[in-house]
């Protein structure tokens, strides 16, 4: 095990020379002040090793298969990264006068105009920070649009029970009741069920298409309908857009208002908690609600010296959903995924991830029940159950670890809630026939130890750097940090 960087430390060793301050220096006020700070006195060298040691512990794409359902967890070709570094892009200041930033405002007007076209929707804002965020913004257009119309009685979010795990936390920050959808037989939503929620006090409806159990909705034009004859509108959470590009428009179906997960889609690294994107793209009746400011071409007539591009802000925008466009890297780098590949080669992604999935289902049924889709061809991901015939002791988690020690990331457990024992597992457009039949085989031989040796799994992982931990423990007694005693 690799020690904390703290263990490390040896008394006087300096990491970097700092150069004396060239500005008055100035006292702060006792009550913020340290008695002592407790840093790791570390070389330069002690730093890079210990976390050059650490990063071999890691579990990423770059170094296998990384299956996790609903994340779509694919490689990130290093040209975006080309990209992105560029001077003229990597040192530009969000906060920098338009005028003088012509460039990185042309790469967000296009990206707009990308976005608003592959979903078939009228315009686009970039504003959200994330994918949880751009759903917010959603929700709190559909709100003011309602309100608008003068229409306040609009409080009731229709969410179906295989929906993206956050739409109801999104609901409830909006000030909205959430009213649970269940699915039918062959994961669609009941039908019966949406219509007696139907009145005149929905909001609208928010929808996963492909839905969290790999399915499309086979009724989805109809739900539409019914949605809006009632007065609602209909949102469609775009995390699962990357079985749906160049294939599907959300917008010619009759959706309102879709968010893309930028890092799902269109390739761009994980926020991780730092600079994520989650655009949000409108119908025409919804352009006047983008939160803003949006790029827009600007009008040059008369003035061959004005900039071609400007902000705006919509007439009735929601306002502002974060300070400036600090995430203006990840735009970048889904501008040049979508530059590299074109319309063809994103319908070809599309199309691969589709068929990527459908292989593993049909490889790993016989053992590995799919409730929804075992009558059904799935989508980018297939949801399948860690209940394995002759081993009733073994659960989802138990083959999860195991997959660890087999040098594959483990799939998402048990989400979507409504799938007992829930492996959903995303290969994506990324994986190669070869890397996807080894993973087919490693689930096909821990279905054989669950039955032969099932002690082998409720001890794994074996081969990891920790072994299995406490989750309740973890989760209840939460360290959130390192320190010394």
């Amino acid at each position: 095990m690799e020690p904390l960087i703290y263990d490390l430390s040896s008394p006087g060793r300096v990491g970097a020379v700092l150069p004396e301050s060239d500005v008055p220096h100035t006292p702060l006020p006792e009550g913020l002040l340290r008695a002592a700070l407790p840093l790791p006195e570390v070389s330069q060298i002690d730093v890079t090793r210990h976390f050059t040691r650490l990063s071999r512990l890691n579990m990423g794409i770059d170094t296998n298969m990384y299956p996790l359902g609903s994340c779509t967890m694919k490689y990130n070709p290093r040209i975006n990264e080309d990209t992105a570094r560029m001077a003229g892009f990597a040192l530009a200041h969000p906060l920098q006068d338009p005028d003088v930033s012509q460039g990185a405002m042309y790469v967000l007007y296009q990206l707009q105009q990308f976005l608003a076209e592959i979903a078939g929707m009228a315009g686009c804002s970039l504003q959200p920070a994330a994918g949880a965020q751009g759903e917010f913004t959603g929700v709190l257009m559909m709100r003011a649009y309602h309100r608008a119309r003068g229409d306040h009685k609009r409080t009731r979010m229709l969410i179906p029970d295989s929906a993206h795990g956050t739409n109801p936390a999104t609901c409830t920050m909006a000030g909205l009741k959430v009213v649970e959808l269940p699915s039918d037989s062959r994961g669609n939503i009941d039908l019966e069920a949406l219509k007696a929620n139907l009145d005149d006090t929905i909001c609208g409806l928010m929808i996963t298409n492909p839905n969290t159990l790999g399915m499309f909705e086979e009724h989805v034009e109809q739900v539409v309908q019914l949605v809006h004859a009632a007065g609602g509108l209909v949102y469609g959470d775009g995390a699962n857009m990357n079985a749906m590009v160049g294939v599907c428009k959300p917008g010619e179906i009759g959706f309102d208002v879709l968010h893309y997960n930028l890092h799902k889609t269109f390739s761009t690294p994980h926020g991780g908690g730092g600079p994520g994107s989650g655009p949000v793209v409108v119908s025409k009746r919804m352009l006047d609600f983008l939160p803003g400011p949006i790029v827009i071409a600007a009008d040059t007539e008369g003035d061959e010296n004005a900039p071609l591009y400007e902000f705006f802000t919509p007439a009735r925008s929601i306002g502002r959903m974060r300070a400036f466009y600090g995430n203006f890297g990840m735009h970048t780098r889904a501008y040049t995924y979508m530059r590299v590949h074109g319309e063809e080669g994103l319908r070809a992604n599309t199309l691969n991830a589709v068929l990527n999935a459908n292989y593993i289902q049909e490889k790993i049924k016989a053992v590995y029940p799919v409730p929804y889709g075992h009558e059904r061809h799935c989508m980018h991901e297939v949801v399948a159950q860690g209940k394995i015939e002759g081993a009733p002791d073994i659960r989802a988690l138990d083959i999860a670890k195991r997959l660890m020690d087999k040098d594959f990331h483990p799939p998402t457990n048990y989400f979507p809630l409504i799938v007992p024992e829930a492996l959903m597992i995303e290969p994506t457009e990324t994986e190669s026939i070869q890397t996807i039949d080894a993973y087919i085989a490693a689930m096909l031989e821990i279905a054989r130890e669950a039955v032969e040796t099932p002690e082998l799994l409720k001890t794994a992982p074996h081969n990891a750097p920790m072994r299995r931990m406490d989750e309740v423990k973890a989760a209840r007694d939460l360290v959130l940090c390192c320190k010394p005693d």
